[in-house]
């Protein structure tokens, strides 16, 4: 990769094995989209997104060297859950509906790799980590929060800044910018973004919205106002009750507004919650978790997957990179 990594600054992080979560699905899609399409398999399968993939993961593996490592997985990627209580919750995503049945919109090109990924990784010693009924997100909030130890997230999800916590040592590794140029998101980058703490995050994007996940947000309400209101009243609780005390500072718009979207922000603040109580089942252990070195048998697998599908350079690199 061309890009330069941003270098793990140690000193501020506690004791402990260091813990590397993977949201996957948001790597490999960006690897889908950022690899060109002319990297194939001598059968003509696509594999731009597990070349980039693997990539992603030697560049992240040299720059931090985790003691472990999880691809979170999401097991059900639009929870039922969810979709009852805010039912446009990712629903712009869906390509196709039909009893019992969603589909995230995904290209073909894309679909026939996944399965080789998860594949590569458990090759590699990487533990592939999901849970029933949960996504990736509420895989890396009970990882996250069970860890004894430091944590980096790897995501684009911004939803994610709510599990920041700087005396526990959980971070965030935002790669909008691009995997090699990503962000290392703490409680201080947060709120110089935002003008929020980690901790009224979920709040703050409620109010806010986000179309990319459905969420209408507040009507009127924008990362200024929402950021200004928590500075003012604390949480959304305190909030809405200074929406319904006319004494308090809320202008009557901002007013009418929050008291027409009661409903939509209690059952909101629960959809953007991660919840950290999911069951990983032995997949998510620590044992599971923590990198082993390959043996020559291990190794020499890998090297044949790579030369079956193709993967050229991308198999040495996280070789390398890994223990």
């Amino acid at each position: 990769m061309s890009e330069v990594i941003a270098w793990h600054d140690t000193r501020m992080s506690p004791t402990g094995p260091r813990l590397m979560l993977l949201d996957t699905a948001s790597l490999y899609f960006r690897a889908f989209f950022g690899v060109p399409d002319t990297f194939t398999a001598p059968d003509g399968t696509p594999v731009n997104a597990v070349r980039g993939l693997l990539d992603f993961i030697a560049t992240l593996s040299s720059g931090y060297h985790p003691d472990a490592i999880a691809a979170c997985w999401d097991d059900d990627w639009r929870p039922a859950w969810r979709v009852e209580l805010l039912p446009s919750y990712k629903a712009h995503r869906v390509a196709e509906e039909r009893p019992g049945v969603d589909e995230e919109e995904a290209p073909d090109a894309l679909g026939v790799q996944v399965p080789l990924i998860r594949e590569v990784l458990g090759l590699l010693g990487i533990s592939v980590v999901g849970a029933a009924a949960a996504e990736a997100d509420d895989v890396i909030g009970t990882l996250a929060t069970s860890w004894d130890g430091p944590v980096e997230v790897v995501t684009g999800d911004r939803d994610l800044f709510q599990l920041v916590d700087d005396d526990r040592g959980v971070r965030i590794l935002y790669t909008a910018r691009g995997v090699g140029r990503h962000d290392k998101v703490d409680r201080a980058w947060v709120h110089e973004k935002y003008g929020v703490d980690p901790d009224r995050y979920v709040d703050f994007a409620v109010m806010r919205g986000d179309p990319s996940d459905g969420l209408p947000g507040v009507t009127g309400i924008g990362d200024k106002t929402a950021a200004r209101l928590l500075e003012e009243f604390g949480d959304l609780d305190g909030i809405l009750a200074a929406a319904d005390d006319r004494r308090s500072s809320i202008t009557p718009r901002v007013r009418t507004n929050l008291q027409a979207a009661h409903d939509y922000v209690d059952r909101g603040r629960k959809v953007v919650r991660v919840d950290r109580q999911v069951e990983c089942g032995e997949p998510g252990t620590v044992e599971a978790l923590t990198l082993q070195p390959l043996d020559d048998d291990a190794r020499a697998a890998v090297v044949a997957f790579g030369e079956t599908w193709g993967l050229g350079g991308s198999v040495d690199r996280v070789l390398a990179a890994l223990p």
